[in-house]
């Protein structure tokens, strides 16, 4: 088991964002995560990835607790020395790419490996090439991203996620950015990380794709898990009536 996330709540001050969720992911496993906007979903992808904190509930990576919830109630997590080894455990992919922008591509990729992980600068540069390739933008190493499609941009965002060595990928609806044509380089991507066994959780709004990719499927709606469960099953057969509700606007 890679990641456990048990009864996970989080408020932003009276709104709860999320309710007693839990779910589970399994070495290898891709698992989507679909549902309205603003139901919780990029919160609970940024709870996972420790840039927010939780309020109850418990983060398991690996078998070992990051987080947990003590005797008062109170979310608590483990030092800030140890917290760097759960970091290094996930890696998240934003909607908005967020390249740094005076950084060329090469250099964008290789900044936290060596200065995060403490890598060389040559292994970090030759792992940076390699994913480069892998993504068919070896070519733009030197660029900056403003000389880049949104399609390549969100490819170099991903390289330089792949470029920690992460146990487990999140993606923030890796594709809300981007128009159809762009959309589709990106999802092949995913798709080939997928049969290369790439352990990932994905917030997406492409139904086809969620249903084809995805080992288990998880609905949100209003800070819950309202069904999970085979993509068959959850897409040709849900068994809520919310499921059933969100689903039928993508059959129009």
């Amino acid at each position: 088991m890679i990641l456990e996330m048990n009864n996970i709540e989080k408020h932003f001050g009276e709104l709860e964002v999320l309710k007693d969720i839990s779910f589970n992911v399994d070495s290898g496993e891709v698992v989507s995560i679909i549902g309205p906007s603003g139901s919780g979903k990029s919160t609970l992808l940024r709870c996972a990835t420790f840039l927010e904190t939780i309020d109850g509930g418990e983060i398991i990576y690996m078998g070992e607790k990051a987080a947990h919830t003590d005797e008062h109630g109170n979310a608590v997590y483990v030092h800030q020395n140890e917290m760097r080894k759960f970091r290094n455990y996930c890696g998240l992919v934003f909607q908005q790419f967020n390249l740094f922008p005076h950084y060329s591509i090469l250099k964008n990729i290789i900044d936290a490996p060596m200065h995060v992980q403490g890598r060389s600068k040559e292994e970090a540069e030759e792992t940076a090439m390699e994913l480069l390739k892998k993504m068919g933008i070896d070519d733009k190493a030197n660029a900056y991203p403003y000389q880049l499609s949104g399609g390549q941009q969100q490819r170099v965002a991903i390289a330089r996620a792949l470029a920690m060595k992460p146990e487990i990928l999140f993606f923030d609806e890796p594709t809300s950015a981007l128009d159809p044509e762009l959309t589709g380089e990106v999802l092949k991507v995913i798709r080939q990380l997928a049969e290369e066994k790439m352990t990932m959780v994905v917030v997406t709004h492409e139904m086809p794709f969620a249903k084809a990719v995805s080992n288990r499927v998880l609905f949100m709606a209003d800070g819950l898990v309202v069904e999970q469960g085979d993509p068959k099953d959850v897409f040709d057969n849900p068994q809520e009536e919310r499921t059933r509700q969100f689903l039928r606007v993508f059959e129009r």
